[in-house]
């Protein structure tokens, strides 16, 4: 592999560390996915049609809920290990697939809250303040790598790198911009909870994976965002770097 820029040493280390998370954050996700007996552009077909055309607004509000929600009950609540956030959504998920899909979409925000408070706890691990609003922007980012079971090319490697002011239209701009992929994601993630019989496997098997490949990404974009700071690298050249370096697949 030839390199297209030159980064010192220990920051191509690190690089080539977070490629390697990068590329393996939806391998294990996939072949629990394609457990599921049913292939990923099918899914949605299982879902009843008034499911679908309301799919997108309850991703904008499980979003939206989830931003707020998350950063309330870090107050209250230390964050979790990985495999902790891991095991809590896994067994949401089992228990929202349990009763089909009322109870699936019942346990799509709670989920989702799970999801943005483990990215913000990857954002911690990374010494960054969750609450901070360059942070925050960041963890709604992260939802734009939209799951396991959409192409990922590594186009949504690159963090922003613009001091916006989050305000209440940004928020909600950016929710907007990134619910139509996520709720495609959501949508066969429902579908596969309405499996008969294997509903809460299903479910538990698709949060499982969601789970280990949305802290992956997060690993990822937070230390990038770390590695930039730390060096004063820019971060179109860090994300460039990151790129080459991924393993062709």
């Amino acid at each position: 592999m030839t390199d297209t820029t030159i980064v010192p040493v220990e920051t191509g280390a690190r690089l080539d560390a977070l490629a390697q998370r990068y590329a393996r954050a939806d391998g294990p996700a996939l072949r629990l996915l394609n457990l599921l007996g049913a292939q990923a552009e099918n899914l949605l077909e299982r879902l009843p049609d008034r499911v679908k055309e309301e799919l997108e607004g309850a991703t904008v509000h499980a979003l939206a809920a989830a931003l707020e929600a998350a950063q309330r009950s870090r107050r209250a609540m230390p964050d979790q290990a990985p495999w902790m956030n891991t095991s809590i959504t896994t067994a949401m998920g089992a228990a929202g697939g349990f009763g089909g899909l009322p109870t699936a979409l019942a346990e799509l925000p709670f989920t989702t809250t799970v999801l943005f408070r483990a990215i913000l706890a990857e954002a911690h691990r990374q010494g960054f303040d969750p609450a901070a609003e360059n942070v925050r922007r960041e963890a709604l980012e992260v939802f734009s790598a939209a799951g396991p079971l959409s192409h990922d090319d590594g186009s949504e490697t690159g963090f922003l790198a613009a001091r916006v002011t989050l305000t209440g239209a940004t928020v909600r701009g950016m929710i907007a911009r990134i619910a139509p992929r996520l709720s495609t994601v959501l949508g066969q993630k429902l579908a596969a909870q309405t499996v008969p019989v294997l509903g809460a496997a299903a479910g538990a098997a698709t949060n499982y994976a969601y789970t280990r490949y949305y802290q992956e990404i997060a690993v990822v974009r937070f230390g990038l965002m770390r590695l930039s700071e730390e060096t004063g690298a820019d971060p179109a050249l860090l994300t460039e770097e990151l790129r080459v370096r991924m393993p062709r697949r």
